[in-house]
């Protein structure tokens, strides 16, 4: 199948450091290149891709002092797309909806996953707008507050197999890894460390919009001793981040659409101690790969017992459901189910063999 993957260009693919979306795409590109697929990568010109690359931008916009205007270059992206598009099966986007005005104009059929939160009131008229977008969740919790999209299904985010490995967690401290801002819950896995008197590495980003919340409401507590801050780190660290730790803190403030360090501490055997929202009660299962807990009271109680899982159990339980190949093989059902939507059964016949035993609809 011919594949093109369109990728936001604020990043690289993969990111250098922080960043979900991109690091998703790369993962699903060379997963779909090693399946045997023709896959194009549309993504800034530092990305690193065993597929063909496209680039509209020679480095990605976050790392470019001159870029003044993302949307400028997101805008003249969407252009190459629309020019190349008829040499492709399908279209798979991870732009947010900034193409939706032009794909129906186009011959390919186009799928687009939404990796953000939805729970924002602009997002409702834009969906009644565009009822017949093929809109993929991450997760059922986000796809709760636009039931009017058209969604075909719900894919899972998945690493690669042997990206990490299981840790022995041997490192005498708890984990927080992730971006500092007030929904990750920072401040909050500061007061469960203090409370169950347990250490804290916090190996987070700050954006500049973040900036202010940092300096003002999380820098002072990061005096205490049991906390140590060491800021952004990239992928290969974080093995030995998280195998080291003996739990991963994850106490968000909202409705997380997926939350990706969970699966990554998971694949390096750490359980994950979570607060109940957005996806998390799709991604932990309660008493094997973590613990679920409504406040700070009932994670300090919970804190022994996340500790005392079995970190073999945890590791399976990625194997099992979080992988790069069957998320996947969850998005070409997707894509052949979108074709014979469009196109009936006959197009098959050039798209590749074995479909009628392959194809059974969408599944996380």
């Amino acid at each position: 199948m011919k594949i093109a993957q369109i990728a936001p260009l604020f990043e690289s693919v993969p990111p250098k450091f922080y960043g979900g979306t991109e690091r998703v795409v790369h993962y699903l590109t060379e997963e779909l290149v090693r399946q045997g697929h023709e896959v194009t990568l549309f993504a800034s010109g530092d990305s690193t891709t065993n597929a063909r690359l496209i680039a509209t931008v020679d480095r990605s916009l976050r790392l470019d002092p001159s870029c003044r205007d993302p949307l400028a270059h997101q805008v003249i992206q969407m252009k190459k797309v629309v020019d190349m598009a008829s040499g492709f099966d399908i279209l798979h986007f991870h732009t947010d909806f900034l193409h939706f005005p032009m794909t129906s104009l186009l011959k390919p059929p186009c799928v687009t996953t939404l990796h953000g939160r939805l729970d924002i009131p602009d997002l409702q008229p834009l969906y009644d707008a565009f009822p017949r977008e093929n809109v993929v969740a991450i997760s059922e919790s986000q796809k709760r507050p636009v039931p009017q999209a058209h969604w075909l299904g719900t894919v899972y985010h998945g690493l690669p197999e042997s990206l990490h490995h299981r840790g022995d967690g041997n490192g005498g401290y708890w984990a927080f890894l992730g971006r500092i801002s007030p929904e990750k819950g920072v401040d909050r896995a500061i007061e469960i460390a203090l409370s169950a008197k347990i250490r804290l590495k916090i190996a987070a980003k700050v954006d500049k919009s973040d900036a202010l919340y940092f300096k003002e409401k999380i820098s002072p507590l990061l005096e205490h001793p049991l906390v140590e801050f060491i800021g952004e780190i990239n992928e290969p660290q974080k093995t030995d981040f998280l195998g080291k730790a003996t739990g991963l803190l994850f106490p968000i403030d909202w409705a997380e659409p997926f939350g990706m360090v969970m699966i990554e501490a998971m694949a390096c055997g750490t359980p994950v101690l979570a607060f109940d929202n957005g996806s998390v009660p799709e991604v932990i299962e309660e008493g094997v790969s973590g613990m679920i807990v409504h406040s700070i009271a009932e994670a300090v109680h919970a804190v022994p017992g996340v500790a005392a899982l079995p970190r073999g159990a945890v590791r399976h339980a990625f194997e099992k459901r979080f992988t790069a190949s069957r998320m996947a093989g969850n998005y070409v059902r997707l894509y052949y189910k979108v074709l014979r939507n469009s196109f009936g059964k006959s197009t098959f016949t050039d798209l590749g063999n074995g479909f009628a035993a392959s194809f059974s609809g969408s599944n996380s």
